[in-house]
């Protein structure tokens, strides 16, 4: 099992999801790795419900994590973050989202080599699907993580 490296946070998120992925989120915090590191949803202004901002959210951190911070050989793509299980927690004063994740990838190569092995094979009669699809979620990484989120407080 591959351990990834948690993404350090200079409490400038919204400053690192603008230079990563061109988007601005109203958030601030740090990678939601513990409750004492929830991501902080400052306003959610945006047309989007809160639990896919946090999707969307957990799948960049997962993107930093499993691809952009890797040596090109290390790294991941079909990536897919599916949410598992949901709870709220509320302290004196805030209200957290303890969110947990189950995420599939494939190191990125093996990924590529699937895919034009299926477009080469599709079809044709000596193509094995079932064998091919086997052997794909046999090389298929599965990880579960939690992230945390402030989204609110306490009125």
């Amino acid at each position: 099992m591959h351990a990834f490296k948690q993404i350090a946070s200079n409490n400038d998120l919204q400053a690192v999801v603008k230079s990563a992925f061109d988007t601005d989120f109203s958030i601030n915090g740090a990678w939601g790795y513990t409750q004492a590191q929830a991501t902080i949803i400052e306003e959610n202004e945006h047309t989007l419900p809160l639990s896919q901002l946090e999707h969307t959210l957990t799948s960049m951190r997962t993107y930093l994590e499993m691809n952009m911070t890797l040596q090109k050989e290390e790294r991941y793509g079909s990536i897919n973050v599916n949410e598992i299980n949901r709870e709220e927690l509320k302290t004196d004063e805030l209200i957290y989202h303890k969110v947990t994740y189950e995420i599939t990838a494939m190191k990125e190569d093996i990924y590529a080599a699937f895919i034009s092995e299926y477009k080469e094979g599709y079809g044709k009669e000596d193509f094995d699907l079932n064998d091919h699809f086997k052997r794909r979620k046999e090389a298929t990484l599965n990880r579960v993580l939690t992230h945390w989120f402030e989204v609110g407080k306490v009125i």
